[in-house]
């Protein structure tokens, strides 16, 4: 018998940046699990597939136009979920970008603010709206904000991203302490992962420089989609309700790895 704390029936949860990658695999995990899924991003066109995929295994989903860095956009997209299904439940706050690949004195203002606006900016505004309905709806809900173990430790080539995730995980803490304290029933927790290979470093980690690096990593080898699941399931159900504020790095011992 499945342990029904695992289990998300009847709950609402909000995907962003779902067309590809960690987005996309999360959806179908929490479709599996019983959750309606709306998947958003951007483009609408780009997520089809995963919503049709969804529903062929007998899952609940749309798709939903949204611009994480654009408020406008984001309230748009949350009163059409409003309408269609109801209050978002679950969010994973997924959106991200990663930015070009140099040194910290030839990052341009234009990628700084493409990656902030995206990355932290966009969490942000995303995590406000979905918390504010929350809280006017009087209903307990859970957020996961993705962060990556980045923006635990440092990097090089990668300031502007690193940045924008350490603030995600500060966000997440934050955001935590203050349900907390007014004793709002909203869980609010990170995933950090380490090097998967999706779309956002699909280049480094297939790259020979990347493939090296990875080697010495204390796993050794890349992450497998699937090692997050387990991970996300525990953060947005009923299984780990006593965790709050909480940053969790899924990245095979990489944080820990000794200089």
């Amino acid at each position: 018998m499945v342990d029904v704390a695992w289990s998300l029936d009847g709950k609402i949860a909000l995907v962003t940046g779902a067309s590809s990658g960690i987005g996309s695999h999360f959806s179908r995990v929490l479709a599996r699990h019983g959750a309606a899924v709306v998947l958003a991003a951007r483009r609408v066109d780009k997520l089809n597939d995963v919503v049709n995929s969804i529903i062929r295994e007998g899952g609940k989903a749309f798709a939903v136009e949204m611009d994480v860095s654009s408020s406008e956009s984001v309230d748009a997209a949350f009163a059409i979920i409003a309408n269609q299904v109801g209050v978002v439940d679950i969010l994973i706050n997924n959106a991200g970008v990663s930015g070009d690949a140099v040194q910290l004195s030839d990052v341009s203002l234009d990628d700084w603010d493409f990656v902030m606006n995206t990355n932290l900016r966009g969490a942000w505004i995303v995590a406000k709206e979905a918390s504010r309905r929350l809280v006017d709806a009087g209903k307990s809900g859970s957020i996961v904000n993705i962060s990556s173990i980045y923006g635990l430790r440092e990097g090089v080539f990668k300031l502007p991203y690193n940045i924008s995730k350490a603030g995600v995980a500060q966000l997440t803490k934050t955001m935590a302490a203050e349900f907390s304290k007014s004793k709002r029933a909203i869980r609010v927790n990170a995933l950090c992962p380490g090097f998967f290979d999706t779309e956002l470093n699909s280049e480094f980690v297939n790259s020979d420089y990347g493939k090296k690096y990875i080697s010495k990593t204390p796993a050794g080898r890349l992450g497998k989609l699937k090692e997050l699941d387990g991970p996300l399931l525990l953060l947005v159900s009923e299984a780990g309700s006593f965790l709050n504020g909480v940053l969790l790095p899924v990245d095979g011992g990489h944080v820990i790895q000794p200089v």
